[in-house]
C-alpha cells in the first residue's frame, strides 16, 4: 500500500548559483560525501545536484513534511545499474519505520533548465525483478 508520495521541481541554475555562492558550505550541508562525489564526476554537476535536491524535498513531502529532518539523513545513491535509490538514516529512518514504510521508489529526471524527482513510499518490500 502507498503511504506517501512526494514530487519536487528544482531550477538547475538557481541551485548551481547556491552551490557557488558560499564556498561549498551549502553543498556540504545538504549533500553527503558520496552524493557530492557522484555529482562532481559529471560534466554538468548542477543537473545531478538539482535532481538529488529535488529527491530530498520529495522525500520530506512523502513523509508528511515533519520538522526536524536533516539533509544528510536522506541520501540518493545509484545502484550498479544506475537506478536511483534512497538510503535513510537517523531520525528520518526512524520516522519512516514508525510510519510503516519499508520501501521507497525514486525517479529522477532533468532537462537543461529543471530537475524533477518523484518519491513513492510503500509499506511492502518490492518483489524480485520489480
Amino acid at each position: 500500500m502507498v503511504i506517501g508520495i512526494g514530487v519536487d521541481l528544482c531550477e538547475i541554475d538557481r541551485l548551481s548559483r547556491a552551490l557557488q555562492r558560499d564556498e561549498g558550505r551549502f553543498e556540504a550541508r545538504v549533500f553527503t560525501p558520496a552524493e557530492r562525489a557522484y555529482c562532481r564526476k559529471h560534466a554538468q554537476p548542477g543537473q545531478h545536484f538539482a535532481a538529488r535536491f529535488a529527491a530530498k524535498e520529495a522525500v520530506i513531502k512523502a513523509l508528511g513534511a515533519p520538522e526536524g529532518l536533516r539533509w544528510h539523513e536522506m541520501e540518493v545513491l545509484n545502484s550498479t545499474e544506475g537506478k536511483p535509490e534512497l538510503k535513510l538514516s537517523g531520525a528520518t529512518h526512524l520516522l519512516a519505520a514508525r510510519l510503516g514504510i519499508r520501501c521507497f521508489h525514486v525517479s529522477l529526471s532533468h532537462t537543461a533548465g529543471f530537475a524533477i524527482a518523484m518519491v513513492v513510499a510503500e509499506d511492502v518490500l518490492p518483489t524480485a525483478g520489480a
